[in-house]
């Protein structure tokens, strides 16, 4: 470990415990991190990594769903984040 590198707890960043969904089909901060002094570097390192582009999927599809998009721009966008999720892979 470097200087610079600190001791996060086990979940730092796994999406489905420090961001899951919840009963209305929203994505919701349990209860449990909100007294944790990592939660807002924890959410941000979850939604900038693989599984984050899940969480903007999920976005898109909402908002076509409600109106606020049309089924080009709902493709565009798909296919921006298939092509994010693509290069992160490798």
């Amino acid at each position: 470990m470097t200087v610079n590198q600190k001791k996060f707890p086990p979940c730092f960043a796994d999406l489905d415990s420090v961001f899951p969904m919840g009963g209305e089909g929203l994505r919701e901060t349990p209860e449990s991190c909100m007294p944790c002094c990592y939660k807002t570097a924890c959410l941000r390192k979850a939604i900038t990594d693989k599984g984050g582009i899940a969480v903007h999927q999920e976005m898109v599809d909402r908002a076509y769903e409600s109106g606020r998009v049309g089924f080009f721009e709902r493709w565009s966008r798909k296919k921006a984040l298939s092509a994010q999720k693509q290069k992160k892979v490798k």
